[in-house]
């Protein structure tokens, strides 16, 4: 108690007690960052999940007969619509926009060789 008398003491509490909060509060906004980009990243493996199933699902279309002028592919959290322009040659371009639950909305356009009747070149 006499270290308590002289002062010596709370200040040495009140500095371990600032350190410790320093190094917990870096440590929240590090685990909230990572949940964060975990988040993000979830969001866009979804989003290119839907592209390629719809890419795969247009070429089979394409495979089989033509793909239609318009079309709809729903999804369980969206829905993808695709629309083919005229063919010019031997390329067809056709125009993807995904449309999420959370609102957002993706573009992208695929071009598919008529030919070989595969997608040739991915643009987002």
């Amino acid at each position: 108690m006499k270290n308590n008398q002289q002062g010596f003491t709370y200040p040495l509490v009140l500095c371990l007690l600032i350190i410790f909060l320093l190094f917990f509060s870096m440590h929240i906004e590090q685990l909230l960052t990572e949940r964060k980009m975990a988040h993000e990243t979830a969001a866009i493996l979804q989003q290119e999940y839907y592209f390629l199933s719809s890419v795969k699902k247009v070429e089979w279309l394409q495979q089989s007969g033509g793909i239609p002028a318009k079309g709809t592919i729903i999804y369980v959290n969206g829905t993808m619509d695709y629309q083919a322009e005229t063919p010019s040659g031997s390329n067809q371009k056709v125009n993807f926009t995904l449309c999420l639950k959370s609102g957002e909305i993706i573009t992208g356009r695929g071009f598919f060789d008529l030919k070989s009747k595969k997608m040739v070149k991915w643009v987002n």
